[in-house]
This record gives structure tokens, sequence and C-alpha cells, in this order.
């Protein structure tokens, strides 16, 4: 087996590692926690609200899912800071926003608020956007433009951190 084979199948099995672990607690296990998945009510009394939650979580499970995938099959490695990509992932949902994962995680995270009708989902979305927000900022942008410099910035300009751009990124 070609070696860019081996290190592709081993960024698979990694990344389908992390996908548990990490999505799977920030998006899965601690929501569990905080509510037992019970459903109260409409939230804040908004009938119907529970539609927009399921769509938000139809919508941000795939782009989670694709991300992950890209930065194992493109990148030959994983969203875990100890096992970055090998190359700068700018196929995927990152031709449109520079962090799709970090955003579909928060959709699931208030998808599921909506569905549950439950307020403390919110404050834990919140919590988790600034968090993640945080790590963007002052460890992960730094990291990023340190190991792949001007190709980048050039992304950096060209994409969005936060707000998803309409058109496609083409490098």
């Amino acid at each position: 087996m070609p070696a860019s084979a081996s290190l592709r199948r081993q960024s698979l099995v990694r990344s389908a590692v992390f996908t548990v672990v990490v999505p799977g607690t920030m998006a899965g296990l601690i929501p569990y926690s905080l509510t037992g998945w019970r459903r109260i009510g409409d939230l804040f009394g908004l009938p119907g609200a529970w539609v927009g939650g399921v769509v938000l979580i139809v919508l941000g499970l795939p782009v989670l899912l694709a991300a992950i995938y890209k930065f194992a099959s493109d990148g030959l490695g994983t969203p875990l800071p100890a096992a970055p990509t090998q190359s700068l992932v700018v196929t995927g949902p990152h031709r449109y926003v520079r962090n799709p994962m970090y955003l579909a995680v928060a959709a699931v995270i208030v998808g599921q608020a909506l569905v549950l009708g439950q307020p403390v989902l919110l404050w834990y979305a919140a919590f988790f956007v600034l968090g993640t927000a945080t790590f963007v900022y002052f460890y992960e942008q730094p990291t990023l433009l340190r190991q792949f410099g001007d190709e980048y910035r050039r992304y950096c300009q060209s994409v969005p951190a936060w707000l998803p751009r309409i058109t496609p990124y083409r490098p």
C-alpha cells in the first residue's frame, strides 16, 4: 500500500475517533448531561420552534462530518491539534467559512435547545461559542499562520471566520 494511502487511512481512523470524542462530547454528552434530552415544551413559548431545531441539527451534522472528513482525506491529518493536517484544508465546507466545525457544533446545540425547549442549552451554546472563538483567536489562527504562512493569510483574506460566504473559495 502506498505511503499516502496508509497515511490517509490512519487520518480517517483518527478523525473518526476524534469525532466521537470531541464533537460527540460537546454536542452529545454535555447536552445530554444538562437535559437528559427531555423535552420540556416550546422554547420561550414559541410553538413550532422545534422545527427550526430539527433544521439546525439536520444541516449541522453533515457540515461537521464533511469538514472532518476533508481534514483526513485532503489534509492527511485530524482536527486535533496534536495530530494536525499536513496541508491547509480549503475544500468542502472550508470553501465557505474558516470554522465550519465549530459553527456546525453550535448549530446542533442550538437545534437541541429548540427541539427540547431547554434554555440551558442556549447558555451552553453561548459558552461553547465564546470558548471556541477564544481558542481560534489565541491559538488556532497564530498556529496556522506559522504553519502555512502566506497560503493561510490569503485564505483568511478571502474566507470569513464565522459568517459563510455565498460563493465557494477557489485558491
